[in-house]
């Protein structure tokens, strides 16, 4: 990968210098680097902490990693989500945003537009996406992880990205929705396709795409016509001042919700496991918590594994609006920003012990769910799918472990997101029959 560290200081590899004591530059976007950006994200830290790259669809684009640098550029006006700010050509363009998305229909939705409209409409959306909403689904989230887990929990054996992590929020996202249950495992199709090769081709995806697109469409026809008490039908009676959702914006809104709520929460839930699995004092340690009935080690042991191995790797796309700073380095009107939470949430200038896994880490403000007006809109959600599934798993299968070796687990493609392919683990059968 062709990199080109920014302000990198003598004897950095960049300048050509002789000083040894500097590890040369990190190769980028490999499957090695998949499997573990971490030590790569310290070196940019470290000497270039504001990176202009090559990407692997070959546009260029600022890689943020610094934690203060980050927290700067997720809240600067300047940086717009418009891909129209993006200097490029058409085609560097259309490598930027979510893959198939690229019809009019999906194009207006919270991840790629800037104030005023943004401002509309996350206001409306907040009005159908409350938290009391989110509360008073806490029994189906239970309802819904308790099912899944009695699929396999007889077998001993399971791969909890296909059989748990995957159908969870898939299914939960389809209730809140209002998609009927006769529906839903079609949008399980559809959203595997787009988690399976959301970094690889993109044929399959945007057929994909395309059939959830056009679902979405008849499903906000039938409930303007027959409304009930779910999400969608509450995106068509928001309003504000006069202001509605058109048919197409909350057909977006739906889409993104689905997309951006469904893959966050499988890479939180898989990710989480996998990383207790390989810390077995800090999940002991949870498992006693919860044994005694206490929840306040969940609460915080969910955030630190947001910060320690999070669902989202890179914010989503960015472009200046103007010529700009960020952490020194002058970023030219039209280059596309990529703020790399992963790296941020391990700045040793923020958190102590940043590498270390602390389940009861107090001072935490990661940006797991990004920052300012672009924060989460679903995070409530996903903290609870998190915890819920999480406790459950540890409760019903305590001596769950990893079936093979942890270094042979494949990480998926893509820029954005961080999950894994499949978690094989093991466990003895009857710790998962009749558990509850």
């Amino acid at each position: 990968m062709n990199d080109h560290p920014a302000d990198a200081p003598p004897g950095c590899p960049a300048h050509g210098g002789s000083d040894t004591t500097v590890p040369p530059a990190p190769e980028l976007f490999t499957w090695e680097f998949a499997t573990d950006p971490y030590p790569a994200y310290a070196w940019l830290r470290t000497h270039s902490p504001v990176h202009r790259t090559t990407l692997p669809s070959g546009v260029e684009a600022w890689l943020v990693t610094r934690y203060a640098d980050a927290r700067q550029a997720l809240a600067d006006a300047r940086l717009s989500k418009n891909p129209a700010h993006h200097a490029g050509s058409a085609q560097a363009k259309g490598k930027t945003g979510i893959p198939g998305e690229r019809k009019a229909e999906l194009m207006t939705h919270l991840l790629n537009i800037d104030p005023p409209d943004h401002t509309r409409l996350r206001r409306l959306v907040s009005k159908a996406f409350t938290p009391r909403r989110v509360a008073a689904f806490a029994p189906r989230v239970q309802e819904l992880t308790d099912r899944l887990i009695d699929g396999f929990a007889a077998k001993g054996e399971a791969d909890l990205i296909h059989e748990f992590a995957f159908p969870l929020p898939i299914y939960a996202i389809c209730d809140l929705l209002g998609v009927p249950p006769e529906d839903q495992d079609d949008f399980r199709d559809w959203a595997g396709m787009m988690i399976r090769h959301g970094g690889g081709p993109r044929g399959g995806v945007a057929r994909s795409v395309k059939k959830m697109r056009n679902y979405l469409l008849e499903l906000i026809h039938r409930k303007r016509e027959d409304p009930g008490d779910d999400l969608i039908s509450g995106l068509i009676r928001a309003s504000d001042h006069g202001e509605h959702l058109t048919e197409n914006e909350a057909a977006a809104m739906a889409f993104i919700l689905l997309f951006a709520g469904f893959e966050t929460t499988v890479n939180l839930i898989g990710n989480g496991v996998h990383t207790l699995l390989g810390h077995p004092e800090q999940r002991a340690r949870l498992q006693r918590s919860l044994a005694a009935g206490e929840t306040e080690l969940l609460a915080t042991g969910i955030e630190e594994l947001l910060r320690y191995d999070g669902p989202v790797e890179l914010a989503t796309w960015r472009y200046a609006t103007e010529a700009l700073t960020i952490g020194g380095q002058r970023v030219a009107e039209g280059d596309p920003v990529l703020v790399v939470l992963a790296a941020a949430d391990r700045d040793p200038a923020r958190f102590e012990g940043p590498d270390t896994l602390d389940l009861a880490r107090r001072d935490n403000p990661h940006l797991g769910y990004g920052h300012g007006i672009h924060y989460c809109l679903g995070a409530p959600l996903a903290r609870l799918e998190g915890q819920t599934a999480l406790a459950t798993l540890l409760k019903r299968l305590p001596d769950l472990r990893l079936a093979g070796e942890s270094a042979d687990l494949r990480w998926r493609g893509g820029l954005i997101m961080r999950g894994l392919r499949t978690l094989p683990v093991e466990f003895s059968p009857e710790a998962g029959t009749g558990g509850r």
